[in-house]
């Protein structure tokens, strides 16, 4: 099972040798408009697929910067139906960019993983990463994201195995997400020799696409690690910061839109 937008998308860019730009900002961060704003603003610089973060109080894998923006969308009122408010809003102007949802399992065992899935599908979701479940605990969100053809994007590190590799492609579609750094989001930069030879090994195992993310900050890094072999780049946390600091500069809210999108089309230039 592979759902069309994301697999159209892939193939599209494959067939022009360009690689995936995907953009992640947690949703509802800072409020429900300006991640409006700033979501329209990613897909008219480039943005190739959109990754939404359903925010969580306690974001484990996810660096200083993404935790903040998890807990300015809380404290504003975000909750799983408002990600899906934003995901239907955006579907109803555009019927091609693919929209993946991120988050961990608590919030979407608190809707209903079968509710979950359902409601997603309905606002136009494409994808769903759901980021502390193994591939050995994932038999029901998996079947509910099947039933609802919903592909289920699984992540893969620098400490994955080839039988782990084998496990997690099991119940993984759209496209795998190699995490290029040991580690939470946003610290580190990624080595792109190490990242290279991660994903000659990983496409021994599979012709799925592969999307490398953590780690890059900048449109030089995003250059890089475009080269390494990949099918897409994921840029999360530098996108994140943008927010964080117009907020402090207390720039309006479509300004931060703006920055941010600068930031996206710089990158796109790039890769």
């Amino acid at each position: 099972m592979i759902n069309n937008r994301i697999k159209n998308t892939f193939q599209n860019l494959e067939k022009n040798k360009k690689k995936a730009l995907i953009t992640f900002v947690t949703g509802c961060d800072p409020n429900y408009k300006t991640s409006q704003k700033i979501l329209n603003e990613l897909v008219k610089q480039g943005t190739d697929l959109l990754e939404i973060g359903m925010p969580f109080s306690d974001p484990m894998a996810d660096g200083p910067s993404i935790q903040r923006s998890s807990l300015r969308a809380l404290n504003g009122g975000a909750n799983i139906k408002k990600i899906l408010g934003l995901v239907s809003d955006l579907r109803k102007k555009n019927k091609i960019t693919p929209i993946i949802l991120m988050g961990y399992l608590n919030p979407i065992l608190s809707f209903g993983i079968n509710n979950f899935f359902k409601s997603a599908k309905k606002a136009g979701t494409d994808g769903v990463i759901v980021v502390d479940v193994p591939p050995e605990e994932d038999s029901e969100i998996f079947n509910s994201a099947k039933e609802n053809n919903i592909d289920l994007i699984k992540l893969a590190t620098p400490t994955t195995g080839t039988e782990r590799l084998k496990k997690i492609l099991k119940t993984c579609s759209g496209f795998l997400y190699y995490v290029a750094i040991k580690g939470i989001t946003g610290t580190k930069s990624a080595n792109p020799k190490l990242v290279k030879d991660s994903i000659t090994s990983i496409k021994k195992n599979t012709n799925i696409p592969l999307a490398v993310g953590f780690g890059i900050k900048s449109p030089s890094d995003a250059k890089v690690i475009a080269n390494t072999g990949c099918n897409g780049i994921v840029v999360g946390s530098a996108l994140v910061k943008i927010i964080e600091n117009s907020l402090k500069n207390k720039k309006s809210n479509h300004n931060i839109a703006l920055k941010v999108g600068n930031m996206v089309k710089n990158i796109k230039q790039k890769i």
